[in-house]
């Protein structure tokens, strides 16, 4: 073989032993693969510094550790308690339809109306309550009762029978004898079931229906009779300007000044426009708790219209009458 034949060939095999490095592109699938694993790697790291991982089915008791089973123990406890907050469950009263007509007392109107309406004369101190309660004609024993009841409630109250007399022959009597009010109480087949409540002498004449009639004699656990104390009076929920009025037509037939030495009061608390009434006597047992003994009697009222001026069942008009379909339309409107 001749010199270049030979150095050729070395160059050759020289060539052939020579491995090429060639850098491997890393497809863009392949990318985020490998960022997961790092990333996995990364929270292996961190979970081994912050303490062990426990498989899903671990349980507390298999630690054999005392103290250290006691200690899980005790911080699985305390996880439970924490439980999230209880919703406020929806009830009526919180989903009440807004009403346009309520008030604010302290609005300049709302001090305006009450100081020229019917009642700014009660309120100015410028008349006292004189209240005539008397029954439809030929009322039964529960009616009178439920009558005399009243009369000891309401103080500078006098209990009177018709005997037949239309009303319209009864309100001119009145106001001729300094009665500010007249309330007549009717009933249907020995119950009573109907209130009309007018203020003299210019009205206005609320007509309620009354129902849930409890006496004395058929509540438990009640306190002895009132006395002839003045008592206080309580007035809830009544919002609107409907409601407004009704409140003031309650408070006028209370006298002004209530006497304290008594602890009797008599509360009218509205709810979803029924007008329950009830009649206690408090006592103070120390700074923080108070004893309440019902009196009666107790009974609820549904407000069924407003009239302007005295009763006058053909000619009067009306400030507000109750409409069934109303109440049908929306469970959630209320108008006192």
């Amino acid at each position: 073989m001749d010199s270049n034949e030979a150095t050729t060939s070395e160059s050759v095999s020289k060539k052939k032993g020579k491995t090429k490095k060639v850098k491997r592109k890393v497809k863009p699938d392949e990318a985020p693969v490998q960022e997961m694993g790092q990333a996995e790697g990364e929270e292996t790291e961190k979970k081994s510094v912050s303490g062990p991982c426990f498989p899903p089915t671990f349980s507390v008791s298999e630690i054999k550790n005392k103290q250290r089973r006691h200690a899980m123990f005790l911080k699985l406890k305390e996880e439970k308690r924490k439980a999230p907050p209880k919703e406020v469950p929806k009830t009526i009263e919180n989903q009440r339809i807004y009403d346009e007509t309520t008030v604010n007392p302290e609005d300049e109107e709302v001090a305006f109306d009450e100081g020229t309406d019917e009642f700014s004369a009660y309120f100015s101190r410028l008349t006292n309550p004189k209240v005539l309660i008397t029954t439809s004609d030929r009322p039964r024993g529960r009616t009178v009762r439920f009558c005399e009841q009243l009369a000891t409630v309401i103080p500078h109250a006098h209990v009177y029978y018709r005997r037949g007399l239309a009303l319209k022959r009864v309100i001119p009597q009145c106001v001729s004898r300094g009665f500010t009010y007249v309330m007549v109480i009717n009933e249907d087949r020995k119950v009573p079931n109907g209130l009309v409540l007018c203020h003299l002498p210019d009205g206005p004449t609320a007509h309620f229906k009354v129902s849930n009639v409890r006496l004395r004699k058929e509540m438990k656990r009640r306190g002895k009779d009132p006395t002839e104390h003045v008592p206080e009076v309580i007035l809830n929920n009544f919002t609107t300007r409907l409601g407004h009025s009704i409140g003031r037509l309650f408070a006028a037939l209370f006298p002004h000044d209530p006497q304290f030495v008594g602890r009797q009061v008599a509360t009218f608390h509205n709810q979803r426009d029924f007008i329950f009434f009830r009649f206690h006597r408090y006592i103070f047992k120390n700074e923080k708790k108070v004893g309440i003994q019902e009196l009666g009697p107790r009974f609820t009222l549904k407000l069924r219209s407003l009239q302007k001026g005295t009763f006058d069942s053909k000619f009067g008009e009306y400030e507000w009458v109750h409409k069934r379909h109303e109440m049908d339309s929306s469970r959630r409107k209320f108008h006192l």
